[in-house]
């Protein structure tokens, strides 16, 4: 499995990672077989979310044994998303995937609180090695930018988009004029 270096931090990532959502919806057995069997196959990249239910759940059962050698995402929903609702999500998700840390903690996408508030948890959240980074997901130019211009250089890791083979296609069926 190809691999490339993440970020600031010194981890080598799967190009190709596992996403968890919709993991609730099916046969949780299946589901932790399906997980584990991508490890195996060197799809060590794992993506989950508070917002995906019981995928925490499932992804923590899959990964038992096996965290030091998965690369972790975990998001936090906007309406958590204040400084202590942050902070609470996060030891939420730390304990429904029964880790001590996250390699890489997400604002899920944009919401009511301010972005400040959220990139102050996640500096806290990281100053205590619960989080090794901290980025966004389906950010906005705009929002990006904001995040940038809050958290200084070298601070945002990434911006997570909504890509996926059925997404793709849809992409590809209905182009934006």
């Amino acid at each position: 499995m190809e691999r490339r270096r993440f970020a600031s931090t010194k981890h080598e990532v799967a190009v190709i990672g596992q996403g968890s959502w919709y993991l609730d919806s099916g046969d949780r057995a299946s589901a932790i077989a399906a997980l584990r069997q991508g490890l195996d196959l060197g799809m060590t990249h794992i993506d989950a979310a508070e917002f995906y239910g019981v995928g925490e759940d499932v992804v923590g059962e899959a990964i038992a044994g096996r965290r030091d050698e998965v690369f972790l995402v975990s998001k936090v929903i906007p309406g958590n998303a204040s400084t202590s609702g942050t902070i609470a999500a996060c030891e939420r998700s730390l304990a429904r995937l029964r880790t001590d840390r996250l390699d890489c903690y997400l604002l899920h996408w944009r919401g009511q609180y301010p972005l400040e508030d959220t990139i102050t948890a996640f500096e806290q959240l990281e100053r205590e090695g619960k989080i090794l980074s901290w980025g966004v997901s389906n950010f906005d130019v705009s929002d990006l930018e904001e995040a940038w211009e809050i958290a200084g250089e070298g601070r945002l890791v990434c911006n997570q988009v909504l890509y996926h083979l059925q997404e793709r296609n849809r992409a590809r069926r209905d182009p934006v004029v």
